[in-house]
C-alpha cells in the first residue's frame, strides 16, 4: 500500500456547494440485512447527535447551498425527533427524502411527517415473498412493509420501492415487479448490491452470475415494454459487470456531504474505511469549514491525487477515477484506478470475483454449506443458513 500523498490545498474558491446532504440519523435498525452498507464496525461509533446538533447542521448546510436532503440510517424512524428534524428542514426549503424499511411507520406517524413537510418516501423490500424477504433481513417484516406501502399511497406520496438485488433474489425480478405493480408503485429501483460494509463480507455469497444478471435485465425490459409510462423502473447494474467505473458521487467532495450518527462528516457514506482521511466532526467544526477546508473533503478533489492510468486518461473528467472505496477494498490503495475499469492493472481482481460467482452458480449445495454474515449491532457472527425457495 502506498503512503497517502499530501492533501490538496483548500478548495474554498473552486469547490461548489454541497448540493446533496445525507443525514444518517442513527445506526440502530430492527433489520439485520446481509447487504447493509453501514460500516461493519458501527457498534464502536460514538453516541448519536442530539436534536439540536442535527438542526444546526441543517442550518449550516442550507446556508452553503444544500438543497436535496436524504434522511437515512440504520432506520431513521427509530429517532423520536424525526418529525422535528423534517419540520426544520422543510422550513429551510430542503426537498426531503426519507429512506426507510418502513418498520415503525404508523398511521399517526406518517400523518405527522406529512404535516411536518416530508416530500418523499423510499420504501425498501428484500424480496417479493414473505419467506425470502424475512430471511434476508432476519426479521418477520414482510406484512408490515406491505401495510406501510398502503399508508404511503393513502397519504398521497408517490409510491417508490427499492429492492437490493443479489444472487439470492435476482431470479425473482419478475415477481418483484409484479408485487410493485399490485402495490401501485410509480417508481421501482432494482439496485444490484454494491460491495461495501456488510455486503463486502458476504460478497462471495451475494455476487450473481452474468447469466442471472442478463436474465433479470431481459425480464425488466419486457416489463417496461408492457407497462409503458405507468411505472418507472430503474435497473442499476453492479459495478463488477461493467468495464468503465461510475462517476462516484460526481467526484468526492463535489456535491455530496454525509453526516454519520456520531457527527462524522464524510465525502461519501462509506468513506470511514479509507486510510489517511482525517474525517472531521460536526460537533467540533462548522459545516462550511468541513466542506471547504478539511483534509478529508479536499483529498480527492481535482486530479492531482490520480495515479496512472487515470492521470492521463481522457475519461478522467467523466468518471473521476471511479470509486475510491472500491479501489481501496480491492487493491489496498485508495489512489489506484477503480479495478472495475478495464484499463486498470487490477481489473483482474474484478473478473476473478465474477468468475467465482459463475462457478458457484453451477454448484448445487446442500443446506448448511452457505455462509452469510447478518448485520448485527454487537458483532459479526458468521451464520450458516439454508436459503429458502421463493415458493416456500
Amino acid at each position: 500500500m502506498s503512503a497517502a500523498p499530501e492533501a490538496a490545498a483548500p478548495a474554498a474558491r473552486t469547490a461548489g456547494p454541497p448540493l446533496w446532504l445525507l443525514l444518517e440519523l442513527t445506526y440502530r435498525c430492527p433489520l439485520h440485512c446481509v447487504f447493509c452498507y453501514n460500516p461493519t464496525e458501527f457498534a464502536r461509533a460514538g453516541p448519536e447527535l442530539a436534536t439540536a446538533d442535527w438542526l444546526r447542521v441543517l442550518d449550516e448546510a442550507r446556508a452553503l447551498g444544500a438543497v436535496q436532503l436524504g434522511l437515512s440510517g440504520g432506520e431513521p424512524l427509530v429517532r423520536e425527533d424525526l418529525e422535528e428534524i423534517v419540520a426544520h428542514a422543510h422550513g429551510l426549503g430542503f426537498y426531503i427524502n426519507l429512506i426507510t424499511s418502513g418498520i415503525g411507520m404508523t398511521e399517526a406517524r406518517i400523518a405527522a411527517l406529512k404535516s411536518a413537510g416530508l416530500d418523499h418516501i423510499q420504501l425498501s423490500f428484500q424480496d417479493s415473498t414473505r419467506e425470502m424477504n424475512d430471511f434476508l433481513s432476519s426479521t418477520r417484516t414482510f406484512e408490515l412493509k406491505s401495510k406501510v406501502a398502503g399508508l404511503i399511497r393513502d397519504h398521497g406520496y408517490p409510491m417508490v420501492l427499492n429492492v437490493v438485488l443479489h444472487r439470492h433474489n435476482i431470479d425473482h425480478v419478475g415477481e418483484i415487479l409484479a408485487m410493485a405493480e399490485r402495490m401501485g408503485a410509480q417508481y421501482v429501483e432494482l439496485a444490484n448490491t454494491q460491495y461495501y460494509g456488510w455486503a463486502w463480507l458476504n460478497r462471495d455469497e451475494l455476487l450473481p452470475s452474468r447469466a442471472q444478471l442478463e436474465r433479470a435485465e431481459a425480464v425488466t425490459q419486457e416489463f417496461r415494454a408492457r407497462v409503458g409510462t405507468g411505472m418507472k423502473v430503474y435497473f442499476v447494474v453492479p459495478d463488477y459487470f461493467e468495464t468503465r467505473p461510475k462517476p462516484c458521487m460526481s467526484g468526492l467532495g463535489s456535491v455530496f456531504l454525509a453526516v454519520a450518527p456520531d457527527g462524522t462528516a464524510m465525502p461519501c457514506h462509506a468513506a470511514r474505511m479509507l486510510p489517511g482521511l482525517e474525517l472531521p466532526n460536526v460537533r467540533e467544526s462548522p459545516v462550511r469549514s468541513i466542506w471547504y477546508d478539511s483534509q478529508a473533503f479536499n483529498r480527492f478533489r481535482g486530479q492531482a491525487w490520480m495515479k496512472e492510468p487515470c492521470r492521463s486518461c481522457p475519461e478522467r473528467e467523466k468518471d473521476f477515477g471511479g470509486c475510491r472505496c472500491q479501489a481501496y477494498l480491492l487493491t489496498g490503495d485508495a489512489d489506484n484506478a477503480d479495478p472495475v475499469c478495464s484499463l486498470s492493472p487490477h481489473h483482474h481482481l474484478v473478473t476473478e470475483a465474477v468468475a467465482r460467482a459463475e462457478a458457484a452458480a453451477g454448484v448445487q449445495r446442500t443446506p448448511g454449506e452457505q455462509v452469510l454474515t447478518f448485520r448485527d449491532h454487537r458483532t459479526s457472527i458468521p451464520v450458516r443458513i439454508r436459503t429458502p425457495r421463493a415458493t416456500e
